[in-house]
């Protein structure tokens, strides 16, 4: 069944937005993406804005899914789960740039200070995919002695600040392979940071979070 013009439109502004950015994507573009005519685009949404943030909601629900469906979920040590989890990212850097970066940050990069309501709801969508990983930091931090100041949501924020660099840094160079690398460093970060006497601290007032 082909999808509706709503869904289609939603699926568009995923592609256009990666491709052309927040600022220079138009009503016009996302509309010959998705097939419509303006007259449809309006029947849905009040506005490119209103689009937008339905869109978060989508990229939210369509990355949502992947992710729940990923292989490295099956693993049994926490720590082999978090560092499939990032060979998983780079399994995913591929095809052109739109393809592989992400929506919500290329949105918050243009827009932090325009669309507050947008940016919010990225802000939203990033550190939600992030909470994904606490429970697995937490019971690595358990089995692995890590006794920190820092808490598993910092680190879990921490890697998608990475992942979202990388992106940067992808499209800064024209290609994936730099992405790559910062995917391996901080996969290299991960290992000694629970399988080294670096990454433990003695604090016993320290609790993991």
């Amino acid at each position: 069944m082909q999808p509706d013009s709503k869904s289609r439109l939603l699926d568009a502004a995923l592609k256009v937005v990666r491709t052309k950015g927040y600022t220079a994507t138009r009503i016009e573009d996302l509309c010959a993406e998705a097939g419509v005519t303006k007259g449809s685009f309006f029947h849905h949404f009040k506005s490119k804005d209103d689009l937008m943030l339905a869109a978060v909601a989508h990229w939210d629900a369509v990355t949502g899914g992947l992710f729940a469906r990923a292989p490295y979920h099956d693993l049994a040590d926490p720590l082999d789960r978090l560092l499939a989890y990032l060979e998983f990212r780079k399994e995913l850097l591929a095809g052109d740039l739109p393809d592989f970066t992400c929506f919500a940050g290329m949105i918050t990069q243009e827009a932090y200070e325009t669309r507050p309501e947008i940016v919010a709801a990225c802000a939203g969508s990033i550190a939600g995919h992030a909470r994904t990983l606490e429970a697995d930091i937490r019971e690595a931090m358990r089995k692995y002695g890590v006794d920190a100041d820092w808490s598993a949501e910092s680190l879990a924020l921490h890697t998608q600040a990475v992942l979202q660099g990388a992106f940067v840094l992808a499209k800064a160079k024209g290609g994936a392979s730099i992405a790559a690398d910062s995917i391996d460093h901080l996969h290299r970060y991960l290992t000694l940071l629970f399988r080294s006497d670096s990454g433990k601290r003695s604090n016993p007032a320290t609790k993991v979070n």
